[in-house]
């Protein structure tokens, strides 16, 4: 069996086993969509308040915010695994079973489980993306589309990156570190706003060490057709999600680094 068609059985099962008690899936669901929606609530107390905020209208923002969050809630989907990795499998010693199989380890954490919880974020990201464009009245082209679908897929591989980092820690904290939820909830909060109103030292965080930019603000300007009112090139904008490919293999890269230093923590 490869890889993919296993991935497909983890993920028929871990459906079924949810759907066994379908009340309890889509209360969760819409458990979620409705604190997710706390956050629109908030952003737009304060447009109505203060208006345009460096130049960018409420409806603007709400494409970081679809956008990213889509991107977010389709890499928190698949990485469960990664999240508990240091609770469920380092602390108990039960990463021991997952080396024995002959499979990589990466697959079986993304086979984990596939919380359909976690449609509630997608669903209501995706709702805010269309209030946006009524909002705007902007219409969507075949090169748009095309660039919002490469946004969302460099935007899942980044915030998958940052899952695959935390596990990768929890190698030698044993315990998963929520020091990394800073920024893995915190840069969905702050891929929500323009690169602009942040601080430069911030900026530069957030572009060239942890580059949430590249995949959240960059490719929206390209989509929104404006220009970067912080210099960067127009035609550099839409190639930018490529980053969050890179930061995966990075982040994989030190992945591979902690299995080769496991200890077994026995049971």
């Amino acid at each position: 069996m490869n890889g993919l068609m296993l991935l497909g059985r983890y993920f028929t099962a871990s459906i079924r086993s949810q759907m066994q008690y379908p009340a309890s899936a889509i209360m969760l669901t819409f458990g979620q969509l409705a604190s997710t929606a706390i956050e629109i609530v908030s952003i737009w107390a304060l447009f109505d308040r203060f208006g345009a905020v460096k130049g960018w209208s409420f409806g603007e923002v709400m494409f970081f915010y679809g956008l990213v969050n889509i991107s977010f809630s389709v890499a928190d989907f698949v990485t469960r695994g990664f999240d508990v990795f240091g609770t469920d499998f380092v602390r108990t010693g039960d990463f021991d079973r997952l080396l024995l199989r002959p499979r990589s380890t990466a697959l079986q954490l993304v086979g984990y489980e596939f919380r359909v919880s976690r449609f509630g974020r997608f669903l209501q990201a995706a709702a805010i993306l269309v209030v946006a464009t009524e909002s705007l009245q902007y219409t969507w082209t075949p090169e748009t589309v095309a660039v919002a679908l490469w946004t969302i897929a460099g935007g899942t591989a980044f915030f998958v990156a940052l899952f695959v980092l935390q596990a990768a820690m929890a190698f030698w904290t044993i315990e998963s570190l929520e020091a990394v939820n800073a920024l893995t909830y915190g840069g969905v909060y702050a891929g929500q706003f323009p690169l602009g109103i942040y601080a430069r030292w911030f900026r530069t965080f957030l572009t060239f060490v942890v580059p949430l930019a590249c995949v959240a603000y960059y490719p929206v300007l390209a989509i929104l057709g404006r220009s970067d009112p912080l210099g960067a090139p127009d035609w550099l904008l839409p190639m930018t999600p490529a980053a969050g490919f890179a930061f995966l293999a990075l982040s994989f890269r030190a992945w591979r680094i902690g299995v080769s230093k496991y200890m077994s923590t026995g049971s």
